[in-house]
């Protein structure tokens, strides 16, 4: 095979190319026309029109293909960015840096005691609940007769006279058995009812029912028995009853002549 006297022939090695570079290129071929533009302006008004040429400083052109093309600064493209790099540089931190912040100190402040619970004031109970009300203190007369065994007089007598007394100011009213209105044995057989003790309903059998003490061993919640009335003693020279239509239950002294007291257990 003959051999070839031609050298081998290669391409030269081109200048390496960057975005700018590529930026620059078709900056320049604007510029280009619009240096042709003003020129044939020029030419038109018989004006001096200044080319749009690159800065005195832009590279001179290696070919005469180039010669022709106004050149770019690129320095000047890129100021803005470099403007903003210079003013915001990049913060370094070395590796074995801590951080550390401060810690405000708390107190805790307990709260206040709670302000006292307003007194309330309780008003008297009404004359209406005390003739409904049931007194605590017949429990045990109660017990007492369930068991077989009665209570002292004196201690009976003494929540008799106490139970008599809530009923001051009830109306008398003719064959009243209730708080609403009582008659004289209507209402001696109600108020001992809440100790406990059934009395008959009439007078004259609640007299029959009863053991007759003397005046002198009458005791408190004895009662006072004349022909047509019967009332609660209440010790001393007092008694409580229900008088007569017109007047209401009421304290006063005994005024019998010859009254026989009675008790019962």
């Amino acid at each position: 095979m003959p051999e070839s006297l031609t050298a081998a022939r290669h391409r030269a090695a081109g200048r390496p190319t960057t975005a700018l570079d590529d930026l620059a290129a078709s900056a320049t071929g604007s510029l280009a026309v619009v240096g042709r533009r003003s020129a044939v302006a020029a030419a038109s008004s018989g004006l001096v029109v200044s080319m749009l040429a690159a800065p005195a400083s832009a590279a001179q052109p290696t070919d005469a293909g180039a010669a022709a093309l106004p050149t770019v600064d690129t320095s000047a493209l890129t100021a803005s960015a470099r403007a903003v790099l210079d003013t915001a540089p990049a913060v370094t931190v070395a590796a074995d840096a801590t951080w550390t912040f401060d810690v405000p100190a708390v107190t805790v402040i307990a709260d206040p005691p709670p302000p006292p619970a307003p007194v309330r004031t309780v008003a008297a109970a009404s004359r209406s609940q005390a003739r409904a009300a049931v007194p605590t203190e017949a429990a045990p007369a109660a017990e007492a007769e369930t068991r077989g065994a009665p209570a002292p007089a004196s201690a009976n007598g003494n929540a008799i006279v106490e139970i008599a007394s809530r009923y001051v100011g009830v109306p008398y009213v003719w064959g009243g058995t209730t708080p609403n209105g009582f008659d004289c044995s209507g209402y001696t057989a109600y108020v001992y009812a809440q100790v406990g003790i059934t009395l008959p309903r009439t007078s004259s059998a609640q007299r029959s029912a009863g053991t007759v003490v003397s005046r002198a061993d009458a005791q408190p919640g004895d009662l006072i028995w004349t022909p047509g009335h019967i009332s609660v003693y209440a010790g001393g020279n007092l008694q409580v009853d229900a008088p007569v239509p017109g007047r209401t239950i009421q304290i006063r002294e005994i005024w019998q002549s010859n009254p026989t007291f009675l008790r019962f257990s």
